[in-house]
């Protein structure tokens, strides 16, 4: 079974080392094997685990929702199972926010747009402006 160390886990899924640290301490990643010296070595299941972090994180979700959502899915046994309803609630409300995020940032990408536009038609206003002639200028 293929390990990393965690210099390769950060390069890999994007997080800092001190943020796969933090992730540990407070649940989000666990069971992270530990090599013959005591040093964390991830596996592809950690780094898979990781990927769904990323995108929970990107698309932002808070660390308690992040928290809630990473206990029910690491539930073991015929626990897990029943955390599946749970956790497509907890999934579901987040798809919502970030298509409501989504829906806000076109309506203000549109906005930002027309303003541009805005601008540009004053610049090419004063760049096709007639030059005074001298005898206007005294």
């Amino acid at each position: 079974m293929a390990t990393f160390t965690p210099a390769e886990t950060a390069r890999r899924s994007g997080f800092s080392i001190d943020t796969l640290r933090y992730y540990e301490r407070i649940g989000l990643l666990s069971g992270v094997r530990r090599d013959h010296a005591g040093r964390r070595a991830y596996s592809e299941a950690d780094l898979g685990w990781l990927e769904i972090l990323r995108c929970l994180r990107d698309t932002g979700m808070p660390i308690a929702t992040m928290r809630q959502y990473a206990a029910l899915a690491l539930a073991s046994g015929a626990d897990a199972e029943q955390t599946i309803p749970e956790r497509i609630e907890i999934l579901e409300h987040h798809a919502s926010e970030v298509a409501a995020t989504i829906d806000l940032l076109r309506r203000q990408q549109q906005h930002l747009t027309e303003k541009i536009a805005h601008y540009r038609g004053l610049v090419a206003a004063v760049d096709s402006a007639p030059e005074p002639s001298p005898a206007q200028m005294s």
